[in-house]
């Protein structure tokens, strides 16, 4: 599993020009799904995800995860904070010959929403609000990055 994480001061995902997700302060996750991927790797990025410390503390060092945030306590409370994870089939594209891209090397869509679920579902339940775009949909996606600070996580290299 390939995900691309954006610190964000806000995103948004819409679908036919209906907002289906957004957060205010956390991270937008671009998620692919490798053909290899198991359940193992949706539990392993979602605790690296839970658990990245990518967020500055009173020192201003990156030193806060989003476990470390009360999102109730959020200056906008309407606007809440947390994931917004987005099924990204692209991330998994072989581009190193040719001009068109190759997608082999992802997951087949039924088995790869059921992964990007998982994910979402282990976000949970470390207490992490995580919005989510629509599989398969034709997405628009708006970023307010902040940093700008992008994290990029691949559990082929988990130990």
């Amino acid at each position: 599993m390939i995900a691309v994480i954006q610190r964000a001061r806000a995103a948004t995902v819409s679908v036919d020009s209906s907002i289906r997700g957004s957060i205010s302060r956390g991270f937008l996750i671009l998620l692919g799904v490798h053909r290899d991927d198991t359940d193992a790797d949706a539990l392993w990025i979602a605790r690296r995800v839970a658990f990245l410390r990518i967020f500055a503390d009173e020192a201003g060092k990156m030193n806060l995860s989003l476990q470390d945030f009360d999102w109730a306590s959020s200056i906008n409370p309407a606007a809440d904070g947390g994931v917004l994870l987005i099924p990204n089939f692209t991330l998994c594209a072989q581009a190193a010959q040719g001009n068109r891209p190759s997608f082999t090397e992802a997951m087949p869509p039924a088995r790869a929403k059921e992964l990007w679920q998982q994910v979402a579902m282990h976000l949970s339940m470390h207490q992490i609000r995580c919005e989510m775009g629509v599989f398969g949909a034709d997405m628009q996606v708006a970023l307010t990055n902040d940093g700008p600070v992008t994290i990029l996580l691949d559990s082929a290299e988990r130990p």
